[in-house]
């Protein structure tokens, strides 16, 4: 739906109207009392459930429930959410919308004993999936319902068809609600003063187009978006509503061409036909929609070139035609749309221009297959916002010229072929939040001046060339939330890593796979940071303790770097968060020592590949969600602690090989799919037990002591085990003939 429709719908769902407010204490009881106790009756039908109406929070509504100020006692007139005749005193007005209701409405309830009733609205509540009653049919002065987001069920019933008074009906995004043909005849039949008519995400698989021939001429507003509905849309034979300003038939299955025809519908300001099967090419007619300020026409299969007459449309300003296979320039025409301010155009095959679209905040280009330089005209569109330039091939520099967009605040140009040098120029963008220049070919450092865009949240460089120091001054940038400038060649900080140190709101930081020579640098208290990734650098020193500052830290990478001596987590912190550990390839590294028994709690994996270390790690006693441990090429003897699948019952992912480890082969946990124990010192026969590990996909015990036959079980393994290497042991006998059936072995290895 479009925005500017939208807006007023809002408006219209959650007004309140309570003519509480001509009446005061003294003010004597105008409600009648048949119909305060209608109200009190149908009051306890329902329990107030606070996440009943939690999505009015999305559209900025306020829930609460305003049932708990109807009292027996009190004029009902003077409730919230009721309203009244200001003469009679009749209830002609009920709106419960976002009231946090929770349970069913039946058909006998006292609500359908409020005869005068004109207006009702029960959206945004939580009917548990119950079936709409046919006593909603029984109001005969009713002009607005609205039932939408309430999660009903089952099918629309045929008496809605009576309320012969009706000019607004919503039932979209209901629940899970069907409409047949002969209701929805009905309903058109008789609903003539129908002007606005909302039924998104009912299914109407089985309703014929044809059914919507003669709606209500007055008919404003009709949303039919993710219906089911099957056919062209000619079948469906709306262009003669005259008064129709919104039409949205979104992902509702209709195929075949755009007709002209639309350009009969003059009074159109928002028209959606996205997320179809139409094809073929946009009809020049559309140009005859004066009125139209919306056009979305993205997910579908349209061809060929955007007709030039589009810059006809001057009252449009928004254009969605992403995701098409549209060719061709942008045409020049629509540099006469002086308010249009978002255009999409993105996931199409267009050649790249962009004219003076002078009012547009918001451009995306993304996956097209534009190539050469940016043109220069981009600089002149002095309102941007939103730059996005990705996944095309353009290559070249950044011009200087973006330093002019000074309204600019995301930058997005990843996946391209850019070259060359960031500009100074862009620290001019005093408004720039996000910055992506991933997956190019840029070069060279860091301007220093960037430090200056203080607005700044994201920085995304991974993927490209930058070399020299990451600046210093990127400390100023105190909003700053992520960092990603893996994969790059970055030769350090001119000192110990800084920004990690006085960036409180950093969430994200990685700089993994760089050049990067430096200390660790001590840690502040910091409730922001998740993830740090710092692996494939030359790090050296010690992890500090204060490591542990991070207490909301899930996952943390410093493999292959040359950190030594023992990484100490202060024991009176839990990491309770943390589900990634990898201090792997640190050849000079001997340890982890930390609270034994709570360290880490939720750990999901864990590598302490090539760490010196000489036992198990007794911090394992807690982490009992490990799905992967590689505890590989160390120095650990002696036997796996019997603990260890005690603790970890549901490990996957196990690597102990090239170890010093002795006694029998353990038995994994029927959870288990790699179970790496090559070049140990393992001896006996492969236990009976071993076979209930029955997800197996990867097994290697070769290089071991291990004798005795191979169990003819581990033949059954066929239809998941994919690797087994037995090599360099001391078994005897024959191979199973098990190996025969149902095998889906990939490599196998015996000798």
């Amino acid at each position: 739906m479009a925005l500017s429709t939208l807006l007023p719908l809002a408006a219209l769902l959650f007004s309140t109207s309570s003519s509480s407010s001509s009446f005061n204490s003294s003010s004597p009881l105008l409600c009648s009392q048949d119909q305060s106790s209608a109200l009190l009756q149908f009051k306890q039908l329902f329990s107030l459930w606070e996440y009943a109406s939690d999505i009015c929070d999305y559209y900025g509504q306020r829930s609460y429930p305003k049932i708990e100020s109807w009292k027996e006692g009190t004029d009902c007139c003077s409730w919230d959410g009721v309203t009244c005749d200001s003469v009679r005193g009749d209830v002609i007005g009920l709106d419960l919308s976002c009231s946090r209701l929770y349970g069913t409405i039946p058909s006998n309830t006292s609500l359908f004993l409020l005869p005068h009733l004109q207006r009702l609205n029960l959206a945004f509540n939580y009917f548990n999936y119950s079936q709409i009653s046919s006593g909603f049919g029984r109001f005969a002065k009713l002009r607005y319902l609205n039932l939408s987001r309430s999660d009903f069920e089952g099918q629309v019933p045929l008496e809605l068809s009576h309320l012969s008074q009706l000019s607004s009906l919503d039932l979209s995004f209901v629940g899970y609600l069907s409409l047949d043909t002969s209701v929805m005849k009905r309903l058109v039949q008789n609903l003539t003063k129908l002007r606005e008519l909302h039924l998104d995400r009912v299914n109407m698989s089985s309703v014929s187009l044809t059914s919507f021939r003669n709606l209500s001429s007055s008919l404003a507003s009709l949303t039919l978006e993710l219906c089911a509905l099957h056919g062209s849309l000619p079948d469906l034979d709306i262009f003669g509503l005259q008064n129709l300003r919104e039409l949205n038939l979104g992902t509702s299955g209709l195929i075949g061409e755009v007709p002209s025809s639309f350009s009969n519908l003059k009074a159109l300001s928002s028209l959606s036909l996205r997320g179809n099967y139409l094809n073929g090419t946009i009809p020049s007619s559309l140009s005859n929609l004066k009125e139209l300020s919306y056009l979305d026409l993205q997910g579908n299969y349209l061809s060929g070139p955007i007709p030039t007459s589009l810059g006809n449309l001057t009252k449009v300003t928004q254009i969605f035609l992403d995701s098409n296979y549209f060719t061709g320039h942008i045409p020049s025409s629509l540099s006469h749309l002086k308010d249009l301010n978002l255009i999409d155009l993105s996931f199409n095959n267009f050649q790249v221009s962009f004219g003076n679209l002078t009012k547009v905040t918001d451009i995306k280009l993304q996956y097209n297959n534009f190539t050469g330089q940016i043109p220069s005209s981009l600089s002149n569109l002095k309102y941007l916002n939103v730059i996005d330039l990705s996944y095309n091939k353009f290559e070249g520099s950044i011009p200087v010229s973006f330093g002019n967009l000074t309204k600019v605040t995301d930058i997005m140009l990843q996946y391209n072929n850019f070259t060359g040098q960031i500009p100074s120029s862009l620290s001019n963008l005093k408004y720039l939040n996000v910055i992506d220049l991933s997956c190019n070919k840029f070069e060279g450092s860091i301007p220093v001046s960037l430090g200056n865009l203080t607005k700044v949240t994201e920085i995304t460089l991974q993927y490209n060339n930058f070399t020299g120091h990451i600046p210093s001054s990127l400390s100023n940038l105190k909003d700053l939330t992520f960092i990603n400038f893996s994969h790059n060649n970055f030769g350090g900080f001119g000192g110990k890593i800084p920004f990690l140190t006085n960036l409180t709101k950093l969430s994200t930081v990685d700089l993994s796979y760089n050049q990067l020579t430096s200390q660790m640098c001590e840690f502040q208290p910091n409730n922001s940071l998740q993830y740090l990734r710092l692996e494939n650098n030359r790090l050296y020193g010690s992890l500090p303790s204060s490591i542990s500052n991070l207490v909301n830290l899930i996952e943390l990478n410093i493999a292959s770097n040359d950190l030594s001596g023992i990484v100490e987590f202060d024991t009176s912190t839990n990491l309770e968060n943390l589900e990634t550990l990898d201090v792997s390839n640190n050849s000079r590294l001997l340890g982890i020592k930390s609270n034994s028994n709570h360290t880490f709690p939720n750990l999901r994996t864990l590598s302490l590949s090539s760490c010196k270390i000489t036992e198990f790690p007794k911090f394992l006693k807690s982490s009992k969600y490990l799905r992967y441990l590689d505890l590989s090429y160390n120095g650990i003897p002696n036997q796996i602690p019997k603990w260890m699948f005690e603790v970890v019952e549901n490990l996957q992912f196990l690597d102990l090989h090239a170890n010093l480890l002795q006694g029998n082969l353990p038995v994994p946990p029927s959870t288990m799919i790699v179970f790496l124990m090559s070049d140990n010192r393992l001896t006996g026969e492969i236990p009976s037990m071993f076979c209930n590990a029955s997800h197996l996909e990867i097994l290697d015990i070769s290089n071991n002591s291990l004798s005795g036959k191979i169990p003819q079980c581990l033949g059954n393994f066929g239809h998941s085990l994919s690797v087994m290497d037995l090599r360099m042991n001391n078994f005897h006998g024959t191979i199973p003939d098990t190996f025969e059936k149902n095998n889906s072995l990939a490599t196998i290895a015996f000798n």
